[in-house]
C-alpha cells in the first residue's frame, strides 16, 4: 500500500461526509413549513449521523482514491529505484 493513501483516503472520506452532511442538513431544514419551526438539535444530530456513517461506508473503499493513486503512478518516471537518478554509475 503507498504512503500516500491514507492522506488520499481521508481527504476523500472527508469530502464525502461534508458533503453528506450539508445535504442532510438542507433536507432536514427543508422540512420544515416556517423556518422558525426548525428543530436545529434534530438538524445537527441527524446531519452528524449522516456524516458519520458517510466515514464508515467510505471504510468500503472510494474510487477516487484509487483513481488519484493510479494517475500518480502514471506520472513518476518508470525503471528508477528511490534514490537513483539517470547517468549515475556505482562507480564514480
Amino acid at each position: 500500500m503507498k504512503k500516500n493513501y491514507w492522506k488520499v483516503w481521508i481527504k476523500a472520506a472527508g469530502v464525502r461526509a461534508l458533503k453528506t452532511f450539508a445535504q442532510t442538513a438542507v433536507a432536514v431544514v427543508g422540512t420544515a413549513t416556517v423556518l422558525e419551526s426548525v428543530n436545529w438539535w434534530v438538524v445537527l444530530s441527524a446531519s452528524l449521523l449522516a456524516g458519520l456513517l458517510s466515514l464508515l461506508t467510505s471504510l468500503a473503499g472510494i474510487p477516487e482514491v484509487e483513481q488519484e493513486l493510479e494517475e500518480d503512478e502514471a506520472k513518476e518516471p518508470k525503471g528508477f529505484d528511490d534514490g537513483e537518478f539517470p547517468g549515475d554509475s556505482d562507480g564514480v
